[in-house]
């Protein structure tokens, strides 16, 4: 039962890691590279992530700067990331795209920190479906006659254990994703 609840746990921290990627994504006000990983380029014929398709660098706290491999690949670049929710028009200069990070207005941040709500709430969810499918699983092992009664209510007391730690952990890391983004 101990190996069951361990790869739940598992499971949760992998959760964890997937929104704290999603949080880099959504734009403060300084220049963070993380924010161009949800970009997609049409390139060669399929949707390429950018940084497969050139370097990205932070010059500075208010500016990014894309250098892209392939020259022909520029204009694709430039369409993607204007195409982008990032709100950024890129400047080209040969092969390298700049991105210059605008103030954000009062608006534009409440809507990155209903968009950090969105994440973590999908990741509540997410984490509630990983409890879910442990104590159905634990059930199973009951009804099967693999643990007792007494097994399968510790291990549910367990598994909702875990589950209020990792939803705490959700609602502690959207309070810092917000702080950061209404920070001036």
């Amino acid at each position: 039962m101990q190996e069951h609840i361990n790869a739940l746990e598992t499971r949760m921290k992998t959760s964890i890691e997937a929104l704290k990627r999603e949080f880099q994504s959504i734009r403060t006000g300084r220049a963070n590279p993380a924010i161009l990983d949800g970009v997609m380029v049409t390139a060669y014929g399929s949707k390429m992530p950018l940084n497969q398709l050139a370097n990205i660098n932070v010059p500075d706290s208010r500016m990014l700067t894309v250098q892209v491999w392939d020259k022909g690949m520029v204009k694709a670049v430039e369409k993607a990331i204007m195409e982008s929710e990032l709100g950024i028009n890129p400047v080209t200069e040969g092969e390298v795209l700049r991105l210059h990070m605008p103030d954000l207005s009062e608006e534009r941040r409440r809507d990155y920190v209903k968009l950090a709500a969105k994440y973590a709430e999908a990741m509540r969810v997410s984490l509630r479906n990983i409890r879910r499918d442990g104590i159905d699983a634990l059930k199973k092992m009951e009804k099967d006659k693999e643990i007792s009664e007494d097994d399968l209510h510790r291990g549910s007391t367990k598994i909702q254990e875990l589950t209020d730690k990792y939803v705490s952990m959700v609602d502690d890391l959207c309070q810092q994703k917000e702080k950061d983004i209404m920070q001036l």
